[in-house]
């Protein structure tokens, strides 16, 4: 059975038909970029993708394993790497970013690509990267990159973006071209009664479960995020986010357990769902901007607590 009808889960089943003809037919392009919202599927369809394709090409076995534990000889992934306070290291999990983290891929990555390009395939007919996160290809990279799609090779490129502008054209149109649409609210919906008991749907803790579908926006990932990071905030924080808060030493003890208690990425996921919660109850369309634009203040690493607090303290003056 094919690797793509048994792991559907958060999968475009659109894409998934594409994909199992390009299979069939064996018809390969050199590259291709799957773009689309963080959370639908686009990596582990990748993998499936590349594990069907080394099928085509040899008898073993154990081609599924390898590829999972990434030691697959014909099989290349590049993952952004994290700078640290001058420091690089690997990133472990590109979606939850720390303070002065910058994410990019380096054209010494893309060298090696290069390299591993040049030597000839030992179980497969063909080699292939996957590129994970690619608009975040520096400059340098990028160039690199494009002279490599340039060339005849035995390989297959597999970009992977949410944020397809930000690729250079001239990658763009050496690629074809797929897109992962976000899920509708019934496809979120059938997903959570799928991959949920009823047990587990009741964490949601002071939160409306249409609230968390609706901030997922449209993306089955960023729900189950949201969900894990909802269960593990404490009492004394979601029982004071129903509703904008009007004291302000309320307000200041709220950010202070946020900050303290709170990773970057949780906390701006956080934000996701309070603006999604407040909007339903106020309408207030200034009040949604406010916490967009703290979002982006704590995306830029301003200190959080004060973040928060300038928000939330704007919003309990002017908003309510």
């Amino acid at each position: 059975m094919c690797e793509f009808k048994k792991n559907n889960s958060l999968i475009n089943l659109e894409v998934n038909k594409y994909l199992e003809s390009i299979i069939q037919t064996k018809l390969f392009a050199n590259g291709y970029i799957f773009y689309g919202t963080e959370g639908v599927g686009k990596k582990q369809t990748a993998l499936n993708f590349i594990k069907e394709i080394f099928k085509q090409f040899s008898s073993n076995r154990n081609v599924e394993e390898k590829i999972n534990n990434k030691n697959h000889p014909d099989f290349l992934m590049i993952e952004p790497t994290s700078f640290i306070k001058g420091k690089s290291t690997k990133s472990i999990d590109p979606t939850k970013p720390t303070k002065n983290n910058v994410d990019i891929i380096k054209i010494e990555q893309i060298r090696n690509v290069k390299n591993f390009l040049n030597q000839k395939p030992i179980e497969s007919q063909k080699k292939i990267v996957l590129i994970v996160d690619a608009h975040l290809l520096n400059e340098s990279a990028s160039n690199c990159l494009l002279k490599t799609l340039e060339e005849p090779s035995n390989g297959i490129f597999i970009l992977l973006t949410s944020k397809l502008s930000l690729l250079l054209d001239t990658i763009t149109s050496r690629c074809q071209l797929i897109k992962f649409k976000s899920f509708s609210s019934k496809q979120i919906d059938c997903f959570l009664k799928k991959n949920l008991d009823p047990y587990e749907l009741d964490i949601t803790k002071n939160l409306n479960l249409q609230d968390l579908v609706n901030s997922a926006n449209g993306s089955p990932g960023n729900l189950l995020k949201n969900i894990e990071i909802w269960k593990d905030l404490s009492d004394e924080i979601t029982c004071k986010l129903n509703f904008p808060l009007k004291d302000n030493l309320e307000i200041l003890k709220l950010c202070k357990l946020i900050s303290e208690q709170l990773e970057i990425y949780q906390q701006i996921s956080l934000i996701n769902l309070i603006q999604q919660m407040w909007w339903t109850k106020t309408r207030n369309i200034n009040l949604v901007k406010k916490l967009e634009n703290l979002k982006l203040h704590i995306k830029n690493n301003i200190q959080p607590r004060l973040a928060w607090e300038v928000t939330l303290l704007k919003i309990a003056i002017e908003d309510l």
